[in-house]
């Protein structure tokens, strides 16, 4: 049986770990209502740019730009973004080990699979297993929109110098504090939706400027709305997760904390009753 000793540091090396745990919940909890409001507010946002770029590109100029040439895929190029920190359960690596298993299945689909990752755990996890083209780190830490944009633009340099014919983005989108879903997305080339209701009469516009000229503006924006929108849902994730994870810890700890007091209290009951058994018994020998 453990010493007393060694009973009562564990009890109080665990409260101190309770006491981080339960501090890590609440900063992540105030962090979470601005990071969900951000996800919020940018979402029909994004939503309505993707509306009006689909309507731009079903127009016979549409295919005349660039971003909207659709070549045989023979390299992709997959976006990738994480958390910089750990301390948030599976939240990345669930995400690498779909990342990775998606490398694996396509293998033989693409000559050439890159991957780019925002966040340093992407990074750390598939550096190893792929070929990592590039790597924006502690740019979640304080998301702007000016990060996205300088991601975006690498990845349409690349898209159009023909580095790579594909652009896939894997982020975890934020749907509770509880629950965040691994979501795949296409960037490049900017594919046409079907309408849900092919009888419907898809409405005419005319557009001022050209559409050609609206193209050239609302194209870039839409890669860089994709990626803030990406990197605001991570975030958002990333601090539902942590809470979830350190109240988690926090009920742990306070079942150990239980655990080793019974085990304390019962070694600490022997040691009384060892002490009065040879102080009977000594006493008993002093009278015979």
């Amino acid at each position: 049986m453990a010493s007393l000793k060694s009973i009562k540091k564990r009890i109080v090396s665990v409260k101190n770990t309770r006491q981080i745990t339960k501090a890590m919940k609440m900063v992540s909890a105030s962090k979470l209502r601005r990071a969900q409001e951000n996800v919020v507010a940018a979402r029909p946002y994004a939503k309505k740019l993707g509306d009006v770029l689909q309507s731009l590109a079903a127009s016979p100029e549409g295919d005349l730009h660039p971003l909207l040439e659709k070549r045989e895929a023979k390299r992709l190029l997959l976006v990738v973004l994480t958390s910089d920190r750990g301390l948030c359960g599976g939240f990345n690596t669930n995400l690498c080990k779909a990342a990775d298993r998606y490398i694996k299945e396509n293998k033989d689909t693409f000559e050439q699979i890159s991957v780019m990752t925002i966040g340093r755990k992407g990074y750390e996890f598939l550096k190893s297993r792929s070929t990592v083209r590039n790597n924006f780190p502690n740019v979640l830490a304080k998301p702007n929109y000016q990060s996205a944009a300088t991601i975006a633009q690498e990845i349409i340099d690349g898209f159009t110098a023909e580095e790579y014919d594909r652009v896939e983005l894997l982020y975890n989108s934020f749907r509770t504090v509880m629950t965040q879903d691994i979501t795949f997305e296409q960037m490049l080339p900017v594919t046409q939706k079907e309408t849900a209701n092919m009888e419907e009469t898809p409405v005419e516009f005319i557009y001022e400027p050209s559409v050609s000229e609206l193209l050239e503006e609302v194209l870039p924006k839409n890669i860089e709305v994709q990626i803030f929108k990406a990197m605001l849902e991570t975030v958002a994730g990333e601090h539902g997760a942590r809470m979830t994870a350190m109240d988690s810890a926090s009920k742990n700890a306070n079942e150990m904390i239980g655990k080793l007091t019974l085990q304390y209290n019962r070694a600490r009951q022997a040691a009384i009753t060892t002490e009065l058994m040879e102080i009977i018994s000594g006493s008993e020998s002093i009278k015979g």
